[in-house]
Parts: C-alpha cells; sequence; structure tokens
C-alpha cells in the first residue's frame, strides 16, 4: 500500500515556533508502536495522578480505554474506512479513523454522504485538559482537515460528522461545526456534523491562521 504524505506545520507551545510534521493517509505499525510504548504510559502516569488525587473516573480522560491496535485491525482491508496519523519529532502526534458509509442528518444535507470521523485522538501529551501545557498544538485541527480534505476527494463536498467525547464538545464547537444534540443510540454522546459552507469557512480560517 502507497501512503500518501503531506507536510504540514504544528505550533511548539512552549517556544511558540513552527514544528514541521508529516500527515500521512495511513495508520501503519509505527504509529501503532507508538501508541503502545509512549502514549499509553504516557497516559498511565496521568491517571494515576488523577487518582492520587481523588478525581472522580468520570472526570479522567474519555479515551483511556481506546486500544488502537483493535480498533485498526477490525477495519483493515475494510475500503470503506481509512486511517490517518499525524508524525513529529520522531513521534505519532495524532490518529483518526475514518467511516465512509454514513449519511448526513443536519436539514440542508440529510441523506447525503459524508465522511464520518469514527475516532479521533491526538497525544496525552498535547491534550490541554490533562492539566499541563500540551507540547504541540494544531494536531486536531491537522485531522478535522483531512477528513475534509477526503470529503471533497469522495465528491461529498466537505461535509463531515462526528459523535464527540464530552471533553471535546468545546473543539468541535470552536471549529464550527453545528451541534444537533445527544444521539440517544450512541451512548448519549453529542453528534456534530460540519456543512459543505462550514468546511469552506474552516478553510479559509486555517490558511489566515498560517498566513
Amino acid at each position: 500500500m502507497t501512503v500518501d504524505v503531506s507536510k504540514i506545520y504544528l505550533l511548539d507551545v512552549a517556544t511558540g515556533a513552527d514544528v514541521q510534521a508529516e500527515l500521512r493517509d495511513a495508520i501503519e505499525q509505527a504509529q501503532l508502536d507508538d501508541w503502545q510504548t509512549k502514549w499509553r504510559p504516557a497516559l498511565l502516569t496521568i491517571l494515576q495522578e488523577l487518582a492520587r488525587k481523588g478525581v472522580p473516573i468520570d472526570q479522567w480522560p474519555q479515551s483511556w480505554h481506546w486500544d488502537w491496535t483493535k480498533k485498526t485491525v477490525r477495519v483493515q482491508g475494510l475500503l470503506a474506512f481509512r486511517g490517518f496519523s499525524v508524525t513529529a519529532l520522531g513521534e505519532t502526534q495524532g490518529l483518526a479513523q475514518i467511516d465512509l458509509t454514513k449519511m448526513g442528518r443536519e436539514v440542508n444535507q440529510h441523506g447525503k454522504p459524508l465522511v464520518y470521523v469514527d475516532y479521533l485522538e491526538v497525544a496525552p501529551w498535547n491534550r490541554p485538559e490533562f492539566g499541563a501545557a500540551p507540547r504541540l498544538r494544531g494536531v486536531g485541527s491537522a485531522l478535522i482537515t483531512a477528513a475534509i480534505a477526503l470529503s471533497e476527494d469522495e465528491g461529498f463536498k466537505g461535509r463531515i460528522g462526528l459523535h464527540s467525547l464530552p471533553q471535546a464538545d468545546k473543539f468541535y464547537r470552536k471549529i464550527g461545526m453545528t451541534d444537533l444534540g445527544q444521539d440517544a443510540a450512541y451512548q448519549n454522546l453529542r453528534y456534530f456534523e460540519m456543512t459543505s459552507e462550514q468546511a469552506r469557512a474552516f478553510f479559509e480560517k486555517e490558511e489566515n491562521d498560517e498566513t
């Protein structure tokens, strides 16, 4: 399998400098190895600290139980599912799994095909909700950008959708997605969609931020 690699830039939060990164249209063994040997130990340290402080488990990172190896193996070889990864500084900084079988729900795009972001996660050290300042900023936005670009390539005109873990609701509202409310059929998680117009606005903002 040929993997397309695009050069992108992330922000080093400590220095304010740009950091060159790669956006890859696949989740490969190297990324799964990083998840196993780097992400999981970092997350375990965070969970141990939260437990020591007596933080209730419902306030822990809501993706702490995700197993990216199982998620990847489950859809391996299925053309309707795609993966994306962001790498920088010799490490995997973010992962996303995409489903191309879903349809829109928002009133203006109901029943139209879209790119559904099944899972999206950034490395523990890039997540501000864990207390410490993130190392790199822009990983989540890069993965959303990749999903929108794939939607364009598939003829879906930039339409994307996803169910959000509560800790990520604010991020998806911030990037301009429409909050369609809690979905009783999907663990009561909030469902968000991005219309073609919102996708264009998102791209324009990302381009302006880079200049």
